[in-house]
């Protein structure tokens, strides 16, 4: 099995259950098992569309799915969540990304693997620091802790 981190966020109805819905229909995945989660975090939006700040967080999972399988399953459950993709960078139900995937580095027309902004991100270096620290970014060759650098305005929630 291959560790993966995903990152999500939600920033539309209740929040917290839209996560919490989000990380039990992962755990129904087929040969996926959830294996940790970080703490909420509650932060500004990016890139400029005026929205409610988001919740976001990291989750591990151990999984056989190739990437791409993955991503279509995530991609079903943001769906199943009611996302809609209206407004790039726009407020959403729930937010699923693929961060890191083991050691695999991958540019495809669908799917990007290291995530290409997580290193500019502290809402996903917080969380995943929080949950794998010593976690190596595969293009950076870095542990995430060497890569994550405090923001006041990440804020824990839960």
């Amino acid at each position: 099995m291959t560790t993966v981190y995903l990152s999500f966020g939600s920033n539309m109805g209740d929040r917290e259950r839209q996560i919490n819905d989000a990380l039990n229909l992962l755990n129904t995945l087929p040969e996926t098992k959830v294996t940790k989660i970080s703490s909420l975090y509650e932060t500004a939006p990016v890139g400029g569309v005026e929205q409610e700040d988001f919740l976001n967080g990291v989750v591990a999972l151990e999984t056989n799915l190739s990437p791409i399988e993955l991503l279509d399953n995530i991609q079903a459950i943001e769906l199943k969540l009611n996302r809609v993709r209206k407004i790039h960078w726009g407020p959403r139900t729930i937010d699923l990304d693929i961060v890191l995937f083991g050691d695999l580095v991958m540019d495809s027309e669908r799917l990007k693997v290291p995530h290409p902004f997580m290193h500019e991100r502290s809402f996903v270096l917080i969380p995943l620091n929080e949950i794998a620290s010593q976690a190596i970014h595969p293009v950076l060759n870095k542990k995430i802790s060497d890569i994550v650098t405090l923001d006041p305005d990440v804020r824990i929630y839960k």
